[in-house]
């Protein structure tokens, strides 16, 4: 005998596969086993008050954190001009290393309502971490408008006796050696008594001071025309060039990708 299982209600009869009936689970009160209660988002005025809050925070902390690098580690120049061809090409952009030689604190500075906030016109060295070498490329303030900042090669350091003779420099009585960096395009040569550019000197330099020139040597506004470069108005150490737009010809050629990377020497 046959038997046969009572058929409940059937729904869906005539579709294909099954169908699910979501049901509920049961709660159960705080304190006893199941869930606990489940938090509910507050969405309310307060939460995005909060929200706007972290981003806020967020984007303060950001600035004070770039502030501190630009001021304290590194920071990034333009190249306006031809002074330090073949070196440094006009549109370069370079890194300086503004820890080279000590942590810095800057002094002097002078606020205002625009970027940056600020403009610090000398340096107090506060961990010496070396001295600024003859050859090195560095960025400092421009002793005729400290408001301007500019890009030479050191040639001479403290105690040194700097002298040109028809183009050629000496350094302590010796020719300096430096035709793999320089490049000299007028083949004239100018008396020292009317024109420092070709013949200079004998000049000693002082305690913290430096002697500064340009590698295009006969395109260069440097201490052969405006002095000696103080210690304290150094600002870093160029050592990177991290990006070159020449925009000139082709655009395919705007970019001078061959000098991404570069290092300064």
């Amino acid at each position: 005998m046959d038997s046969k299982e009572p058929r409940g209600p059937q729904h869906g009869d005539g579709a294909e596969g099954s169908s699910v009936e979501v049901t509920t689970p049961p709660s159960f009160p705080q304190g006893l086993s199941g869930s606990e209660p489940t938090a509910v988002a507050d969405t309310g005025p307060h939460a995005r008050k909060s929200v706007w809050r972290e981003y806020a925070e967020a984007i303060i902390v950001a600035m004070l954190l770039a502030l501190v690098i630009r001021v304290f580690v590194v920071q990034a120049f333009k190249i306006p001009s031809g002074s330090m061809i073949p070196t440094l090409q006009i549109g370069d952009h370079i890194l300086v290393n503004k820890s080279a030689y000590g942590l810095q604190w800057p002094t002097d500075c002078h606020f205002k309502l625009s970027l940056p906030p600020a403009t610090c016109y000398t340096s107090n060295t506060i961990a010496d971490f070396g001295v600024p070498e003859r050859g090195d490329v560095i960025v400092f303030r421009y002793p005729e408008d400290e408001d301007k900042d500019f890009i030479k090669r050191i040639i001479g350091v403290p105690g040194d006796t700097i002298e040109i003779i028809n183009k050629v420099v000496h350094v302590n009585g010796k020719p300096l050696d430096d035709e793999a960096y320089t490049q000299r395009v007028d083949p004239g040569i100018i008396d020292g008594k009317i024109n420092h550019r070709d013949n200079f000197g004998p000049v000693t330099i002082p305690e913290a001071s430096y002697f500064m020139m340009g590698d295009n040597r006969d395109q260069s506004l440097d201490s052969r025309f405006w002095g000696f470069v103080s210690e304290d108005k150094i600002r870093g150490k160029a050592f990177r060039v991290y990006w070159s737009w020449s925009g000139h010809g082709e655009w395919t050629q705007w970019v001078r990708w061959e000098r991404l990377g570069q290092k300064i020497n």
